[in-house]
């Protein structure tokens, strides 16, 4: 057996292969060069995020203020939807001013009254009809709970029975609604009391 014999520890580190010392400057300043680059990066990193912050609270802000514009010009539209209506209608209201103040005493008074209301009428159901507003036609049409309001049954020879004899009021539908039921006298047909 062969004695094997300790060998001091200077000895051991001597032996050990080392790098030599221009190596181990560079590996150092590489590790320095790459923790600098390294907080190069963070701080870029930083400002992007922070310009990446300021963009979003000012497209927050942009949305926010949008929204209060558009809360403003709704409730503006709401507070001024009929003014479109009332120009429309002025005329009429002149018209009917214009009748008011002819001469009673004139021989054609009547006549004249009679065609200035009926003239402003006409204008006045024009102006709603260019808002929607259409009169239902119901004489001599079949009787339509939908549409009709039945105030009396009566007897006609002329009309036949569940047929609109006459109306009472007008009804009248705004655009794909109805507004107002005609009140109408229904047809029994010919009966004999």
């Amino acid at each position: 057996m062969v004695k094997k014999e300790k060998v001091p520890e200077e000895i051991v580190e001597e032996a050990k292969p080392q790098e030599p010392a221009g190596e181990a400057e560079v590996i150092e300043e590489e590790e320095a060069g790459q923790e600098e680059d390294l907080n190069a990066v963070l701080e870029r990193l930083r400002e992007e995020a922070k310009e990446a912050q300021d963009k979003l609270l000012r497209v927050a802000a942009d949305f926010e203020n949008q929204k209060k514009r558009l809360q403003r010009e709704k409730e503006a539209a709401v507070k001024y939807a009929e003014e479109n209506l009332i120009k429309e209608i002025l005329p009429s209201i002149d018209n009917l001013e214009r009748a008011m103040s002819q001469d009673s005493n004139s021989k054609d008074f009547g006549k004249q009254l009679l065609e200035g209301v009926e003239l402003t009428r006409a204008g006045l159901m024009e102006s709603l009809e260019k808002v929607g507003l259409k009169p239902l036609e119901s004489v001599g049409k079949p009787f339509d709970p939908n549409y009709h309001e039945a105030m009396v049954m009566e007897p006609s020879k002329e009309v036949p029975e569940q047929r609109v004899k006459t109306e009472f009021e007008k009804g009248y539908m705004f655009k794909d609604r109805l507004l107002r039921a005609a009140k109408v006298i229904v047809s029994k047909g010919d009966v004999e009391e």
